[in-house]
């Protein structure tokens, strides 16, 4: 619990470290509370640095509901793309139209529908998640612009303490798991959206038992 009674996810990113992946998970849980055949997100920070040009370069939480629409296609057995997963069809226009995402023009020739943005709607059913993680990446962003200036970085900082950066299985009290590398997790609690615990490393669970 945090001062004043509050649980760990509704922590201020104003006055803690900022830890995006953890965002990114909270905001992923926000979404599957409208939707709940959404899938788990895996690895959250796997989406930091990721640039993809067909889904969104910049992260944002539009780019976090477009992730979750090929979530929901793949739990339905939906082929949403083609083209080696660049062109996105009818199919996965459909399915943003459901989350909330709109797209206003054509098919782009390479793309597809690719270019989707937020409605009206969903701007106003996911204003306090929207304002959070852009909070949070604003402040991220900060943190890794002083740290690009000011240090130098050797392999094993830039990579974590696991060598690597290996993601490891993390499981929280309801059974729900994510993939996560173990620095990333020891900066700061990632609560699963579920029950409100935080997700732990099973080897480090029962060494500490």
């Amino acid at each position: 619990m945090e001062p004043g009674g509050l649980p760990a996810r509704y922590h201020d990113v104003s006055t803690t470290p900022p830890v995006l992946a953890a965002e990114l998970a909270q905001a992923w849980a926000d979404i599957q509370r409208h939707h709940p055949e959404l899938p788990d997100l895996a690895a959250p920070e796997s989406l930091i640095g990721e640039s993809s040009s067909a889904c969104g370069a910049e992260l944002s939480f539009e780019r976090l509901l477009h992730e979750a629409v090929h979530g929901i296609a793949a739990a339905r057995g939906v082929r949403d793309t083609s083209r080696a997963g660049r062109y996105h069809n009818r199919r996965f226009l459909a399915i943003a139209e459901e989350m909330g995402l709109d797209h206003v023009e054509e098919p782009h020739p390479s793309s597809g529908f690719s270019l989707v943005v937020l409605n009206s709607e969903a701007k106003r059913r996911y204003r306090p998640t929207i304002e959070r993680l852009q909070r949070a990446l604003k402040a991220h962003t900060a943190a890794t612009a002083s740290d690009t200036k000011r240090s130098f970085r050797g392999p094993a900082a830039r990579h974590g303490s696991s060598g690597g950066g290996v993601r490891v299985k993390a499981v929280c009290d309801c059974g729900r798991n994510v993939r996560v590398v173990p620095s990333v997790l020891a900066q700061a609690p990632i609560v699963c959206g579920g029950c409100g615990k935080p997700f732990r490393i099973p080897e480090a669970v029962g060494a500490a038992s």
